[in-house]
């Protein structure tokens, strides 16, 4: 079920799933009633407590989502909690995870970084809000996603988010435009203060992973940060 999971914290872990999981996610064409018992099953390995881990609808944009037990299903590309469970959902883009500790306990984030949130700056809207939460001493953890050999992009985009994010500029391995989507987030941590403690592999060149580039019909995994005794 999981491709990597560890202790981040104490009381704090961090996971991402692969495809032994399944698709959990319920826009992408799959039975929802299925969808559902794959995230019930997800709940149960990380033994949080039922329909607590927070999914948001995202819509690769830069807004950030504070919520709590008491919130809806936000329309966000970042959500940020004082320790309740949080999932983001890929396949390709980046799942970025953060946490960092506060007076009144752990802070933490899950965050959809694909391209356009690279450029936008979803990754340090994040953890600026997380630090308005009290947060210090981040630190993240980047899940699979394409890498920069593989994902080919026009000059002319390439250009455009270079333009913003200069660590991203790459050339694909058979010599064309990409972009290189994890160098351009390390970018933005490191520039922001925080820690990358772990870089997961390529979408596109690991079959246990779903990935959009390879199959455009594909399910979704999910990175997943939550708190524990």
């Amino acid at each position: 079920m999981f491709h990597w999971r560890a202790d981040i914290l104490p009381g704090v872990s961090a996971a991402f799933t692969d495809s032994r999981a399944g698709n959990l996610a319920l826009h992408v064409g799959d039975d929802p009633a299925v969808v559902r018992r794959r995230r019930e099953q997800l709940e149960d390995a990380l033994g949080v407590e039922p329909r607590s881990l927070r999914f948001m609808n995202q819509v690769h944009g830069t807004t950030v989502a504070v919520v709590d037990r008491g919130s809806g299903t936000p329309e966000a590309d970042a959500m940020v909690s004082r320790g309740l469970p949080l999932a983001v959902m890929v396949a390709d883009c980046i799942p970025v995870l953060l946490a960092g500790e506060s007076a009144g306990g752990p802070i933490l984030a899950a965050v959809h970084a694909g391209r356009p949130g690279v450029a936008g700056g979803v990754i340090p809207s994040a953890v600026s809000t997380m630090v308005s939460l009290g947060a210090s001493g981040i630190r993240a953890w980047l899940g699979p996603s394409i890498c920069g050999s593989c994902y080919e992009v026009p000059a002319a985009l390439r250009e455009e988010v270079a333009a913003s994010v200069p660590a991203a500029w790459s050339t694909t391995s058979w010599g064309t435009p990409g972009l290189d989507l994890p160098a351009g987030a390390v970018s933005q941590l490191e520039r922001a203060g925080v820690d990358v403690e772990y870089r997961g592999p390529c979408t596109l060149e690991a079959d246990s992973l779903y990935s959009y580039r390879r199959n455009r019909e594909t399910g979704r995994f999910a990175g997943v940060v939550w708190c524990h005794d």
